[in-house]
């Protein structure tokens, strides 16, 4: 592509270009590529295509690159996450846009859990007067990116939140993206991580690895690119790590306190059943994404002795109708 090429006209071929490698927007990325060699965003790309300006140094190539099907993002080095910008690349899961659903529900559940009762934090996570309670304890179980604990310090301030990785290099991107945001990087198995938190955390949420072993993604962003480890979730159902973390969530939550975990939409029943057979969760609700995908299943640690209540419907809110935790702590 010639250097002097209009900007509208390089913008239509790149476009053209992705759509015959098989890429599901092509418009779109080949403005995002603009915009990201620009250091302008999508809409100044479209106003500068219609006053003459050529496209930038390096457009060609990195259209070809994305021709190739690797993902925009690791061209970019940056994802979009709820409000939050991430930063990613090689060795890192590239998050989706259904895990937004996933994030909402624990916003949702903390500001049900906030409008119940003042707190208020010394600085380091502990109540500063004398009968309050200390702030939210929240914990995502294999973070990746850390895209799932980087949108809650954004979106519940005040939070204590802790994420879990296992991958070094998964980890070291979560580094750049969690340490400005507070939250408590820990690089381990969510299978046993943070043994001396047992019982502390009002809040446990996870995306952990799902896909059964033979479900090979069709999207070669997807096949090629993202790390098998933060995919499959081991053995022929993909159940292994899903049932690792539904055990951990039982282990590190307090009474009344609230998990939550995507999955497959396949393995919808598959989880609810594994957490009611558990004797531990009650209220275990299937959550709906916005493609009315069954896309997430949550569940309250019962206190001790407590009768365990039948499951919700799915779509049903997550925050409605839960034991306060306070009350059980």
């Amino acid at each position: 592509m010639d250097p002097d090429t209009p900007l509208n006209d390089g913008l239509r071929a790149a476009a053209a270009t992705l759509a015959a490698a098989g890429v599901p927007s092509p418009r779109v990325d080949a403005e995002l590529l603009a915009a990201h060699l620009l250091g302008v965003g999508v809409g100044r790309v479209r106003a500068l295509a219609l006053t003459g300006a050529t496209v930038p140094a390096g457009f060609a190539e990195l259209v070809a690159e994305r021709a190739q099907r690797i993902p925009l993002q690791h061209l970019t080095g940056t994802a979009y996450f709820r409000h939050v910008e991430l930063a990613v690349g090689p060795g890192v899961f590239i998050p989706r846009p259904e895990t937004e659903s996933v994030v909402q529900l624990v916003v949702d559940h903390a500001a049900a859990f906030s409008a119940s009762s003042t707190v208020r934090t010394d600085g380091n996570g502990q109540g500063a007067a004398g009968g309050e309670r200390p702030a939210l304890k929240i914990v995502d179980l294999g973070t990746g990116s850390g895209a799932i604990a980087a949108a809650l310090a954004d979106e519940v301030p005040g939070a204590q939140i802790y994420a879990v990785e296992l991958s070094e290099l998964a980890a070291a991107w979560a580094e750049v993206n969690l340490r400005p945001r507070g939250v408590r990087l820990v690089l381990g198995d969510l299978a046993t991580a943070l043994p001396e938190h047992d019982g502390s955390f009002d809040i446990v949420v996870s995306n952990p690895p799902y896909i059964p072993a033979a479900a090979i993604p069709h999207e070669p962003e997807v096949a090629l690119h993202d790390p098998p480890e933060a995919l499959y979730g081991g053995g022929e159902d993909g159940m292994l790590l899903p049932t690792a973390a539904a055990a951990s969530a039982a282990r590190l939550l307090k009474p009344g306190g609230f998990f939550v975990m995507e999955h497959a939409e396949v393995q919808a029943e598959a989880i609810a059943a594994m957490l009611r057979r558990a004797g531990t969760f009650s209220h275990v609700t299937t959550h709906l994404d916005l493609n009315g995908r069954q896309r997430a299943t949550s569940a309250v640690l019962a206190p001790p002795g407590q009768t365990l209540h039948p499951a919700q419907p799915a779509g049903t809110s997550a925050a409605a109708g839960l034991p306060d935790p306070r009350t059980n702590a």
